[in-house]
């Protein structure tokens, strides 16, 4: 089969023939649909991240999926044969972006009925991660405002959504461009970054959720009222800093967790926007990889067998 490899650190990953892989016992054959790519399939593929997912060489790219059963390893039960389902594998196995996955039974969960299966992939990572951001870590309520940085990105596109739900007055960065999008997704403000510093365009904010990093952290901080909280997504905070000026601020370290993708998809089929950015046939995946490496992605890029 064909799939998309890392050969080694650094290297921009390739399209190779490779076996066929076989489910091994609790484990599950899936017929791939679509994979999504994530900004940690590329931290992986530079070695930024080698102490916490290392890798051996070659390994398959990617951990979110979509697809079909296919067979059924030993000892697996309530799944059979044509399901429809969704997975995020472990990092340091991977395995996403390829014509088939074998793939733990217990990490997955039934494929919303609302959208197309190979979009259902970009739920596994983005979306898992908005809902930790959104439900668990800030516990967002009604009436409270929010600023979410890079709102037309990947998980950023969720957390407007979910935020929105859950009765918040979002507010979020996003490109001239990108404008429409956001206030489709239900931002109530959207703030030009290529023009604009959010600290004059915003204030009193309950909550911050930080997909950027580096000095757009640090800026957050002004923009939160006495006891609010930042999320961070791309590193560890300054905790002290905050902690210095009344604020609170965590870091979302997102793991697989299929109880919470079950809540996920039970969102989507009220109602999800899967925002994607392009699909591509897996002879595509490399450029694919390339250009969200890059930054250029708005949204999911998913990549079909």
């Amino acid at each position: 089969m064909k799939a998309l490899q890392y050969t080694a650190y650094g290297r921009g990953p390739v399209v190779g023939d490779v076996p066929e892989p076989v489910p091994g016992p609790g484990e599950v054959l899936v017929r791939v649909a679509g994979a999504a790519l994530n900004p940690l399939d590329v931290k992986i593929g530079a070695g930024h991240v080698r102490e916490y997912f290392p890798i051996t060489f070659p390994s398959t790219v990617g951990t979110d999926l979509a697809g079909t059963v296919e067979r059924l390893g030993s000892g697996v039960t309530g799944w059979s044969v044509g399901d429809a389902v969704i997975t995020r594998t472990d990092p340091t196995a991977g395995g996403a972006v390829a014509e088939y996955a074998a793939v733990p039974a217990t990490g997955l969960v039934a494929a919303p009925t609302t959208i197309p299966l190979d979009a259902a992939a970009g739920l596994a990572t983005a979306a898992a991660t908005a809902w930790q951001a959104v439900t668990e870590i800030a516990e967002l309520k009604s009436g409270q405002k929010v600023l979410v940085h890079a709102g037309a990105g990947g998980v950023g596109s969720f957390v407007i959504q979910l935020a929105r739900r859950a009765g918040a007055h979002v507010v979020t960065t996003a490109s001239g461009a990108a404008a429409e999008l956001v206030r489709k997704l239900g931002a109530d403000d959207v703030i030009d970054y290529t023009g604009v510093d959010f600290r004059t365009a915003v204030s009193d904010v309950d909550v911050v959720v930080d997909a950027v990093g580096g000095e757009t952290e640090a800026r957050s901080l002004d923009v939160l009222k006495p006891g609010g909280l930042l999320v961070s997504l791309p590193v560890p905070p300054d905790f002290e800093r905050a902690a210095a000026r009344g604020l609170r601020a965590e870091f979302l370290f997102h793991a697989s967790d299929a109880e919470r993708l079950a809540k996920v998809v039970a969102v989507a089929n009220e109602g999800f926007e899967i925002v994607v950015d392009r699909t591509v046939r897996l002879s595509g995946a490399a450029d694919a990889f390339d250009h969200l490496a890059r930054g250029h992605a708005k949204g999911k890029v998913i990549v079909r067998p």
